[in-house]
């Protein structure tokens, strides 16, 4: 995937880079953070972890993983996740931003961006979003972007040693199009 820079008042969506690493580590080193992602998201989060992530970025051909920066630091992510098989019209899309900057209004509008994005530059039909049953800010901005719950996974994930319910969101193309004439 060719992977895009868009630029905002506020913030600057681009391909991660080697030297941001110490900003990663800055932004993402952050145990409440922490809760709301899958368990390949450490706590804490060290400069050899963020080293390794960003060495990783170079094999996953079927995603977009872009850095968000505000204030010239990499201060959060978004990916896009391409599914394979019979999922090939699906896919999944993940965030965080750092504490720092939450109740802005940012990541709101970033989903909106990575949105449109996906379903102008991909092949999708149907992103849809997995979140922990106590991270309502997220499920704000997936419903603030259109996406509906489509399901409760009930107690499917185990984060910090408690069984959680995941909540499903999805967003159809054909309704983000009906949307976007709309508004």
């Amino acid at each position: 995937m060719h992977l895009p820079t868009i630029e905002r008042e506020h913030y600057r969506i681009r391909p991660w880079h080697p030297d941001d690493a110490v900003s990663l580590v800055r932004h993402a080193n952050n145990p409440e953070l922490a809760l709301n992602m899958r368990d390949a998201f450490p706590y804490p989060y060290t400069l050899a972890d963020a080293r390794k992530w960003l060495n990783t970025l170079g094999n996953k051909r079927n995603d977009m993983i872009l850095a968000i920066e505000v204030n010239n630091e990499a201060a959060g992510g978004i990916g896009l996740h391409g599914l394979t098989d019979v999922y090939r019209y699906n896919g999944e899309i993940g965030y965080w931003l750092s504490r720092d900057y939450w109740g802005r209004g940012i990541m709101t509008d970033v989903v909106d961006v990575m949105v449109e994005y996906a379903f102008v530059q991909t092949h999708w039909l149907r992103l849809f979003a997995c979140v922990f049953e106590h991270n309502l800010a997220s499920m704000k901005v997936l419903e603030k972007n259109g996406f509906r719950k489509e399901a409760v996974h009930r107690k499917a994930v185990m984060k910090a040693g408690k069984l959680l319910d995941e909540h499903l969101y999805g967003l159809l193309k054909e309704n983000w199009l009906a949307r976007s004439r709309a508004g």
